[in-house]
């Protein structure tokens, strides 16, 4: 569930009309509810009420300091994937003890960091990473918590720029190498095993491949629990959203029906999952990022024109690819809105961006309403891999993020200005 719904005739973010919102602090914008984030973290954390687990918070998916703020509020822990995201969670008082370091290419100054920080684990992705983090440790007179990324080898069937687990991917170690690493990991002087990991993709729909990952890598936990006493498993994150709710009488259809949506809920992820896991005799890590933050945000954007041609309507408004990229890059579905509902009849049309690239497009061909200059629009389900992905291409300004509770909201990154942007640029002086 979400709250950006209908009242009145006004899209709200809880207690707040977007509608108020884009006039006081201009478009584009991004919008989070407070509320939604704490919902799913804390409907996740129910359903995994029976395990040993800890929640670790993909930074990656959103990393505003007061969505982390949020996160550590509540006792979550963090994937990580950079020293600066460690430099985030350490910003907002989060624990950097239940940070894990993830990523494919850490280099010594992160290894360096993160040892003396004093993280939970390091997630190895290959034997030359292991032997890397060995060497910084024992130069540091540090030993270093490791757990191995296991490649299982299980096709997720998500989108081919998102799926992880298989050998066609560049992250992990093969499932039938793993044995070999961990025992080479047991002889390297300054390695501490602490556990081991896998993460199979993103965006992932249905139990099915979660389970089918978790049943081949069970025994292979037992047995290194025996001969190398873990202490947990950490099965990655992955759990998609709907990125197309229909909005209805405030409520998006697929809330009412869950069943017939054929919607991975924290209760039917549970419920597969938990009695796999909870005879393995060790902590359990999730890590979640999309789950928690994808439709807990939206980004709200202005009609400039509408230009009809021959076949086209265009709805040509002020966000561009820039802002957000997803549509741009994975041919992403974002529901769009407009945040005062219109009456009568839909028409095709184009929402496109001012950017003088024809991939600077959010959707084609989609049944909405007409709507005039002026208007503002929704982009639903903007929460994650959105505004940390967004970029100054055409020397754009980053747009202002908003955080709403009940009925308050506030600011929690300011618009860039354009002079901010060439800020740290310099003219040598032989330039004439």
């Amino acid at each position: 569930m979400h709250e950006f719904q209908y009242r009145n005739g006004e899209l709200h973010c809880e207690e707040v009309p977007l509608s108020k919102i884009a006039a006081k602090y201009g478009t584009p914008c991004y919008v989070y509810s407070h509320r939604t984030i704490r919902d799913h973290y804390q409907k996740l954390d129910q359903a995994l009420g029976e395990l040993d687990h800890t929640i670790c918070y993909a930074v990656k998916a959103n990393s505003n300091l007061a969505v982390l703020r949020t996160i550590a509020s509540l006792g979550g822990g963090f994937d990580v994937v950079s020293k600066g995201e460690i430099e985030r969670v350490v910003a907002v008082g989060g624990d950097h003890h239940r940070c894990i370091f993830a990523g494919v290419g850490k280099t010594i100054r992160e290894i360096e960091f993160a040892l003396r920080l004093g993280i939970y684990a390091f997630n190895i992705e290959s034997e030359a990473e292991l032997e890397r983090i060995n060497s910084v440790a024992r130069r540091l007179r540090k030993r270093a918590p490791i757990s191995i990324r296991v490649n299982p080898n299980v096709d997720a069937k998500t989108h081919a720029k998102i799926t992880t687990g298989t050998y066609e991917n560049k992250f992990g170690i093969a499932f039938e190498r793993i044995k070999q690493v961990y025992q080479k990991a047991s002889r390297l002087s300054h390695i501490d095993i602490k556990g081991i990991q896998m993460h199979i993709g993103s965006q992932l729909t249905t139990a099915d491949p979660f389970e089918g990952a978790v049943t081949k890598m069970a025994p292979l936990v037992r047995e290194l629990r025996e001969r190398y006493h873990i202490e947990f498993f950490s099965i990655g994150g992955g759990l998609g959203i709907v990125y197309n709710p229909a909005l209805e009488s405030g409520r998006p259809s697929w809330w009412r029906k869950p069943q017939a949506a054929n919607i991975l809920t924290p209760e039917s992820y549970a419920q597969r999952l938990v009695p796999l896991l909870k005879p393995l005799g060790v902590r359990i890590l999730v890590e979640p990022g999309r789950f928690i933050a994808g439709n807990a945000g939206v980004l709200v954007t202005q009609v400039e024109y509408i230009k009809k041609t021959g076949k086209k309507n265009f709805v040509i408004v002020n966000a561009a690819m820039n802002d957000l990229i997803r549509p741009a890059f994975y041919e992403a579905h974002h529901d769009i809105v407009p945040t005062r509902k219109k009456p009568g009849a839909k028409i095709s049309s184009d929402v496109v961006g001012p950017i003088c690239e024809t991939g600077d497009t959010f959707c084609k061909d989609r049944p909405l309403p007409r709507v005039k200059e002026g208007d503002y629009l929704a982009i639903l389900s903007a929460g994650a891999y959105a505004f940390v992905m967004a970029s100054n291409y055409n020397t754009r300004p980053m747009p202002a993020e908003i955080m709403v509770n009940g009925k308050r909201a506030s600011v929690v990154r300011e618009r860039e200005t354009a002079a901010s942007l060439w800020a740290p640029e310099r003219i040598p002086s032989w330039i004439k």
